[in-house]
């Protein structure tokens, strides 16, 4: 069965600010990372715990995928699937802290 995914307002966030700044260099490219951010998504429905578990949390139910320089963390429901962010693989998790209390 395919677990609905769902965006949080955070991690549709985090996609519009990725774009921003890819487009200032190449709006061709910023969009075609949005358009496989949004494809990845859907496969994570399909095999939502085939991403690691992220280090830095420890909790087997908050998993990532990789997708050229970006994470992308979301938490694994019963019937859904929670994206909680997608963040550049350089970027500190404890500045974000208060999205995955």
């Amino acid at each position: 069965m395919v677990a609905t995914v769902i965006w949080s307002q955070e991690s549709l966030d985090d996609i519009d600010a990725i774009a921003e700044y890819i487009s200032r260099d190449s709006p061709y490219h910023a969009q075609r990372v949005v358009e496989a951010l949004f494809d990845l998504g859907e496969r994570i429905g399909e095999q939502p715990l085939i991403g690691r578990i992220v280090p830095e949390l420890g909790n087997e139910r908050v998993r990532e995928r990789f997708l050229y320089s970006y994470r992308v963390l979301y938490e694994v429901g019963e019937r859904r699937i929670e994206v909680l962010a997608v963040i550049h693989g350089r970027r500190l998790l404890e500045s974000m802290g208060e999205r995955f209390d």
